[in-house]
């Protein structure tokens, strides 16, 4: 395999020999198409450590591959260039995400949920949303579209969708306008709006309180979702739908009428 085109593919260099040999420019390309220098000159230099989750799960990786990908690397760990060492903590972060984005980095690629067994699916399909609140936070559009891809899946091939439990989490870890909070609300609504659901706006009334931009986001993917059509005139209505009695009485009957 031939060396990428100079604007291609670049390299972190101010590791190399542990001290500054160039500016930092990021990766545009897939690292698996990287030429066998490049990729050697990535694994050359200091490592890091990074500790991740409560339990502060370790990993010692090439401090010249993290910054090859990642702004948020370069920024934290990128300007300690003439350590041989650094330490970086994302205690907030899941370790089984992390798994994933190591695999990312050292291979270009993280696995395919088709090819796994059913009752696997749904649980990398979780996984890779949490891979993608990770990307999130550090700088990795191009791995959050895997991620999101894979979730998305993940989810239709095990016959699954999130709950309140798994979207709550998107909201509070990824800003206004995320795809993934669009792709999220979508599910909701459309749970909602199925007929042979058992799902009912209550369910996700964990969702919705304390955060108006999920219920702004369902109500909107409703309306886009209904095509168009109009609820019936609601002060057109006759009898008395909206009147207060017991429940199977109505105001013309001698009941409601106290006889």
């Amino acid at each position: 395999m031939g060396d990428l085109a100079p604007d291609t593919l670049h390299v972190y260099y101010c590791d190399f020999a542990y001290e500054p040999r160039g500016p930092f420019r990021m990766a545009s390309v897939n690292i698996g198409d990287a030429s066998a220098k490049t990729f050697a000159e990535l694994l050359s230099g200091p490592m890091v450590d990074i500790y991740v989750g409560q339990a502060k799960r370790h990993w010692a990786l090439h401090r010249n591959l993290l910054c090859h990908h990642s702004a948020y690397f370069q920024e934290h760990i990128g300007d300690d260039a003439k350590k041989k060492t650094a330490k970086l903590e994302l205690l907030d972060s899941d370790p089984v995400a992390f798994e994933l984005l190591v695999k990312w980095l050292y291979q270009g690629r993280i696995d395919d949920v088709s090819v796994m067994p059913t009752e696997k699916k749904w649980d990398y399909a979780h996984a890779c949303q949490k891979l993608y609140v990770l990307c999130d936070r550090i700088s990795l559009p191009q791995l959050k579209n895997v991620a999101i891809d894979q979730f998305r899946k993940g989810c239709n091939e095990a016959g699954l969708v999130p709950g309140p439990e798994e979207m709550k989490p998107i909201y509070e870890s990824t800003p206004p306008g995320s795809p993934f909070r669009k792709l999220v609300s979508k599910i909701a609504a459309r749970q909602i709006m199925d007929p042979e659901s058992t799902s009912d706006a209550g369910t996700y009334k964990m969702c919705f309180e304390g955060n108006a931009d999920f219920a702004i986001d369902v109500i909107n993917a409703i309306r886009q979702g209904a095509g168009g059509k109009l609820f019936e005139d609601p002060t057109e209505e006759v009898g008395c739908a909206f009147h207060e009695h017991e429940n199977g009485a109505n105001c013309h009957s001698g009941h409601a009428n106290g006889k």
